[in-house]
């Protein structure tokens, strides 16, 4: 079983910049594609960007397009999101999940494993 621990979420200012890192305990993290995801309060979780397991291939939801990069390091079986021109309403608890299907995917029912999460606020 495939265990994933995110780090680097914070209290940052908006306009500000904050990278998150998922590190995963197996190297089989090198074979699957991976999202990340966010929840805020009283909202649903939502897909906010995935990655292939290349890394060659790569896409985002629209209200982070621009903003955000999601990259890999299958060396260190880790998976990254940097976060630029942080807004208030990206305030969350920021999520990385593991894929095992045959396509990168968007929906959160096609993500089999996911870390404990990591709360990241913006201030106004």
């Amino acid at each position: 079983q495939v265990q994933l621990v995110e780090s680097g979420g914070g209290l940052v200012q908006a306009g500000g910049s904050l990278r998150l890192a998922c590190a995963a305990s197996e190297r089989t993290f090198s074979v699957y594609h991976m999202g990340w995801f966010r929840q805020a309060p009283g909202k649903e979780r939502e897909f906010e960007a995935a990655i292939s397991w290349t890394g060659s291939y790569t896409t985002y939801a629209d209200s982070v397009k621009g903003r955000f990069n999601i990259s890999r390091d299958n060396a260190k079986n880790t998976l990254y999101l940097q976060m630029n021109s942080l807004k208030p309403e990206d305030t969350a608890v920021y999520y990385c999940a593991l894929s095992r299907a045959y396509d990168v995917t968007v929906a959160l029912n096609e993500y089999d494993y996911w870390g404990q999460g990591t709360q990241v606020t913006v201030s106004s």
